[in-house]
């Protein structure tokens, strides 16, 4: 069935009929022809026997001479009949006489009555057809005929030839039409079978070029078409493959959502927000929109303008703007972009209580510088004595707001860069010991025992000192203040790889597990009950941060590690190589 409905099948069929008929027509004709002549030719002979006897029969009158002649001429097959006027008939018949049934046909009898020569075909009264010819002499009429039984054998064979030729030329041009149609479809076939790999995406695909006709033109056509469909296709793969890439690359989540609420395109941090969108509200389809924001992004595609909303989804700050997306007539969708705003709510927050907290430094020492001036204008103190105590307080109070402006100073300068570094080789085993003695006092006075460790195989470190010794009190202070009676802090350093390594660790409070990812942030102060047991203490937010930047310039780090109740112990490294920096 498929033969018929193909190409091949169609045009054979087609050509085989074409072919069928113009042989059937012409196998006729030629029929008809050699019918033709034969009849004709046997009827000629007939007039020309009959011509022969009428002129012995007008020579010669021994009719039994006459016959024995006439029976030497003619064919076995002709029979002779002599029509006299006078009513008198012979004929020469060899025990097959049909003379009487010639008297009976019409044509005979009106050829006689006309004395004309006559060359037809009849058939008799007893149904026998024959071919007959006839010419008058001069005292009747001769008739020659001969049975159609005869003459159609030499018709017979001749029809038999036609159609065996016939037959064999209908077999020979049909199987030549089918490898002529084959010869002239194959490259169309070809060209089907590369369309398909084209439409299965093998664009590299060629059709061989086997004529220079329209077939062959229609084949370089198609070699061309696929050569740039290659290289189109190859430009969408790689612009798709660019724009995922920067999707990909993007911090925030970006996708494209139809008018049905279907996400189409998305990046990783987008499909990560859904993901956590639907966890939280408990939706389980996938690449939908959670209908809770259906309504927004409604109000985006209606008012066609763009639209943000900040959403609180596990534990996180999201910022959500929707813009609308066009086609070429209508809005088709929405454009939405994600933007994890955690860490800057979580910076808005450390400004807030910077701010306060600064506002409440400040404020504590003006009160206090305020109150102390007027007692010392009105002469509230009457000693010498009161008032310079009042005088001191001053001076100390000027002095703490001094230093928390030097602190925001410095902070500020080392965000900058613009912190210069004077280096030079300490030898830590006088420099550790040092910085503790200045903690001694206090330490003593809370009953906090002071041990440091050094390494022997790390003597020495190329370091600024005084902002090396910044840190060390920093920390060593943090540490003091939040370790109570009768506890312990210890300074250790050693050698780690290239790295001089140092730890101030304590057994103090410690730090909430939740406040350790921020502790180094600027302004950041870890849970005020950490705070309480040194209220007039209480540090601005700012040394853990100075630390960090001062370690940072060096070309180190700095971590910790820290459990509530249990202590805390703050490692930083400094490479002792500074050409590593």
């Amino acid at each position: 069935m498929m033969f018929w409905r193909s190409v091949v099948g169609k045009l054979w069929f087609i050509f085989s009929v074409v072919i069928f008929s113009l042989i059937s027509i012409i196998s006729l004709l030629l029929f008809e022809f050699f019918n033709q002549s034969y009849i004709h030719e046997a009827q000629e002979k007939l007039l020309e026997t009959a011509n022969s006897v009428a002129n012995l029969l007008d020579e010669y009158h021994d009719q039994t001479w006459v016959v024995d002649v006439i029976e030497q001429m003619k064919d076995e097959s002709v029979f002779v009949s002599v029509h006299y006027d006078d009513g008198g008939q012979w004929v020469t018949t060899d025990g097959n006489d049909h003379s009487d049934w010639l008297t009976l046909n019409d044509t005979v009898m009106n050829s006689l009555s006309e004395r004309a020569e006559i060359m037809t075909k009849i058939k008799l009264e007893n149904n026998m057809e024959i071919l007959l010819s006839g010419t008058p002499f001069e005292h009747g009429f001769v008739y020659t005929y001969q049975p159609m039984s005869v003459t159609n054998v030499p018709i017979d064979q001749t029809t038999g030839t036609i159609l065996l030729i016939a037959m064999l030329a209908i077999v020979m041009m049909i199987i030549f039409v089918f490898f002529l149609s084959h010869r002239i479809t194959a490259p169309l076939i070809k060209m089907r079978e590369a369309a398909l790999e084209l439409a299965n995406g093998e664009f590299k695909t060629k059709v061989p070029i086997l004529t220079h006709d329209e077939i062959g033109e229609l084949a370089m056509a198609f070699n061309r078409m696929g050569r740039q469909l290659n290289y189109h296709m190859n430009a969408l793969k790689q612009e798709k493959e660019l724009l995922y890439s920067i999707l990909g690359s993007m911090a925030d989540g970006v996708m494209t959502i139809n008018r049905d609420g279907k996400v189409i395109i998305s990046n990783p941090q987008a499909e990560k927000f859904l993901k956590d969108c639907q966890f939280e509200l408990e939706t389980k389809k996938e690449n939908i929109l959670p209908s809770e924001l259906e309504s927004f992004m409604q109000e985006a595609m209606e008012t066609e303008i763009e639209q943000s909303r900040e959403l609180y989804i596990q534990g996180r700050n999201w910022v959500i703007i929707m813009s609308p997306l066009y086609d070429q007539t209508k809005v088709r969708g929405v454009v939405v972009v994600i933007r994890d705003m955690t860490k800057e709510r979580k910076m808005d927050q450390l400004r807030e209580a910077f701010i306060a907290n600064v506002s409440h430094e400040l404020r504590t020492p003006i009160s206090l510088l305020q109150g102390y001036s007027e007692a010392i204008i009105d002469d509230v103190a009457s000693s010498k004595e009161e008032k310079n105590e009042l005088a001191q307080i001053i001076l100390d109070e000027s002095l703490r707001m001094g230093r928390l402006v030097n602190d925001l100073l410095d902070l500020a300068r080392m965000k900058a860069g613009q912190m210069q570094l004077n280096r030079t080789i300490i030898d830590l085993e006088l420099f550790i010991p040092r910085i503790l003695r200045k903690f001694s006092g206090v330490a003593e006075s809370k009953k906090i025992s002071l041990d440091h460790q050094i390494d022997p195989t790390i003597s020495t470190v190329n370091v600024d000192p005084d902002r090396l010794e910044q840190v060390f009190i920093i920390l060593i202070d943090n540490a003091i203040r939040h370790t109570e009676e009768q506890g312990e802090i210890k300074i250790s350093a050693e050698k780690s790889d290239e790295y001089a390594q140092f730890s101030v660790q304590d057994n103090g409070t410690g730090i909430p597990q939740a406040d350790l990812p921020f502790i180094f942030e600027r302004f950041y102060k870890a849970d005020k009950s950490r705070t309480r047991l040194a209220a007039n203490k209480m540090g601005t937010g700012l040394g853990l941060a100075i630390a960090k930047q001062i370690i940072e310039a060096h070309g180190g780090w700095i971590d910790v590690q820290s459990r509530e109740n249990e202590g805390t112990m703050f490692t930083f490294q400094l490479p002792l190589d500074i050409n590593r920096i």
